[in-house]
């Protein structure tokens, strides 16, 4: 069974970067489609990014386009978000979720079911 652990975070200022890292145990993240979320205080979980399993296909959420980066580290086992020009309203936890799909290459989607969450790191984005 996968287990995603989450890295990075903190505190920035407006148009600061911040990169989060989903690392996985064991099995490996490129047969996986990898979704970043975040939930801010009182408002439901929205899907940032996603990166599709054994390819290079990604989305964005329309807040985030322009700014946020999602990449995969094959040999690290990782998969990134890069956070530039953060924003206030970018404050939130920030989760990795994974979904396995093996052998045949799958399209991520941001409203897609996955079954494996990291632990959450917290964004904070001061003005």
């Amino acid at each position: 069974q996968l287990q995603v652990v989450q890295s990075g975070g903190g505190l920035v200022q407006s148009g600061g970067s911040l990169r989060l890292s989903c690392t996985g145990s064991r099995n490996r993240l490129y047969y996986y489609v990898i979704g970043w979320f975040r939930q801010a205080p009182g408002k439901e979980r929205e899907g940032v990014s996603c990166i599709s399993s054994l390819s290079d296909e990604k989305d964005y959420a329309d807040s985030v386009k322009g700014r946020f980066t999602v990449s995969r580290d094959t040999a690290e086992n990782t998969v990134y978000l890069q956070m530039n020009n953060l924003k206030p309203d970018d404050t939130a936890v920030y989760y990795c979720a994974a979904i396995w799909r093996g052998a045949t290459p799958t399209s991520c989607a941001l409203n897609g079911r996955y079954d494996v969450w990291g632990q959450g790191t917290q964004v904070t984005v001061s003005s």
